[in-house]
């Protein structure tokens, strides 16, 4: 049985190798969006298989799929134990635009107690966790259950072929609850564990009015500018409460009790704090919620990007054949993802002008999870965190999206707990990303103390 203070020793021993280690994951720039980073996300692949064979895994491998691989590794002790699987992904999302980083994003420094570089939260850093956590266990008695390992690098771009890999897998993925660090807590000190995630559906417009670019003063006022009409169209979707304005889109949604947001709203959030932060004068959202209901129990629906016409230095007249914009819809209990993507669609076709043609392509989607709270897992978890951290863990409601979760439930009928140790500022997805050190390390340790607490509640 492995104890605080034997973690406490290994992390103290070991703390720069588990730093040096990491940043050498972090400087593969495992871009799985951009077919030229392909061979770096097979490197990155073949790093992550290393270090579980390093830290004593029975079985290592590197899966090939139709696109990105998957890291598979185990340690099985007794088949009468229980089992965890962990799931984590080691690609990462590009690091455009640099020139607003303040260093090289896939050179990791350390700035201000923080590990600054692509991936460093979203999940390298956190995924790595698991790693160390495993190697800690194995080099201080062995692990108290049997562990498995799935690590993929399709993430970033949803994950569409480790649905097939899992379908395929089901015997050798068997296991009793999932565990995955790829979320974040309110604070250092104010630790949290999510119980919840929305689903997404992204997709893609285009927007085509004349069949070439044209000069802006021969035909402007005469022609339909593809950009003025998309432009129309997003603002129309939603209304002046910040509705989605998408008939039946909020059919389905699940609607909290006042009690239920009452206890949601116990979590602590300074209003003024979270403006500061991101150096806004006010917050804005749907009517009748307040900032953390909007982020954690509501619809949402965002462009993501646009562009058209010339965007180069200087001034060219041109009217624009195309405009184009990438919407995310993220999504709540009880809504579908394939459902609200036809709902879309089919609405954006019946208010596009005739001046103008209107195609809506689907990128992926995921639906909505909850966490149950009275399993021995979560049990285990709570009470890891409350060692290492000093406090009981809030439960919370991510804003994000982790669309394969909902099908390891699908699937392999297993709940996944939700171990996150980022925070909201690690500015996951854009520039100057950034993981605490004393999250990994803390996290490094609370994993380990998790797999013991929960072999104890778990026996069968």
């Amino acid at each position: 049985m492995i104890t605080k203070e034997e973690t406490g020793q290994y992390l103290s021993e070991n703390k720069q190798r588990f730093l040096d280690e990491l940043f050498e994951l972090l400087r593969i720039p495992s871009v799985s969006a951009d077919p030229k980073f392909k061979d770096d996300v097979q490197k990155a692949a073949q790093f992550v298989k290393g270090k579980f064979e390093a830290a004593g895994a029975d079985n290592a491998e590197v899966c090939q799929t139709k696109g990105h691989p998957i890291v598979y590794a185990d340690k099985i002790i007794d088949p009468n134990l229980p089992t965890v699987l962990v799931y984590g992904h080691y690609d990462v999302q590009p690091a455009d635009p640099y020139e607003l980083w303040d260093s090289e994003p896939f050179n990791p420094v350390i700035k201000n107690g923080k590990i600054v570089a692509r991936g460093s939260a979203d999940d390298k850093g956190q995924m790595y966790i698991h790693i160390k956590a495993f190697e800690m266990m194995m080099k201080n008695g062995g692990v108290p259950c049997n562990v498995k390992f799935m690590i993929e690098g399709e993430e970033e771009v949803g994950s569409e072929n480790l649905e097939i890999f899992i379908a395929e897998n089901k015997e050798k993925l068997k296991s009793d609850v999932i565990v995955i660090s790829d979320t974040s807590m309110i604070a250092n000190e104010h630790p949290s564990m999510a119980v919840s995630l929305k689903g997404i559906s992204y997709l893609e417009i285009e927007v085509t009015g004349p069949n070439r670019d044209l000069h802006s003063g021969v035909y402007g006022g005469a022609v339909a500018n593809p950009i003025n009409v998309l432009a129309r169209m997003i603002t129309s979707l939603q209304d002046e409460n910040r509705k989605v304005t998408v008939p039946g889109f909020y059919d389905k949604v699940l609607e909290l009790t006042q009690a239920e947001r009452d206890e949601m709203n116990k979590a602590p959030f300074n209003l003024d704090d979270f403006k500061k932060d991101l150096n806004i004068d006010d917050v804005e959202g749907e009517a009748s919620y307040n900032t953390l209901e909007r982020m954690g129990i509501r619809p949402t629906l965002d462009v993501n990007g646009i562009w058209g016409g010339y965007i180069g230095e200087g001034a060219k007249t041109v009217l624009p054949s195309k405009a184009h914009a990438k919407i995310s819809m993220r999504l709540v209990p009880n809504q579908n993802h394939h459902e609200i993507t036809k709902l879309f669609k089919e609405h954006l076709e019946s208010i596009a002008p005739k001046s103008v043609k209107v195609k809506v392509t689907p990128h992926h989607g995921g639906m909505p999870y909850v966490t149950p709270t009275d399993t021995d897992s979560y049990k285990a978890a709570e009470k890891a965190f409350e060692k290492v951290w000093g406090k009981k863990p809030i439960p919370t409601r991510e804003g994000g999206s982790i669309p394969i979760v909902s099908l390891f439930k699908d699937i392999l009928g297993l709940d996944s707990i939700l171990m996150g140790f980022g925070l909201n500022s690690d500015a996951i997805h854009s520039p100057n990303e950034s993981f605490g050190v004393e999250n990994y390390l803390k996290g490094i340790e609370t994993v380990a103390l998790f797999h013991q607490y929960f072999a104890e509640l778990g026996k069968k």
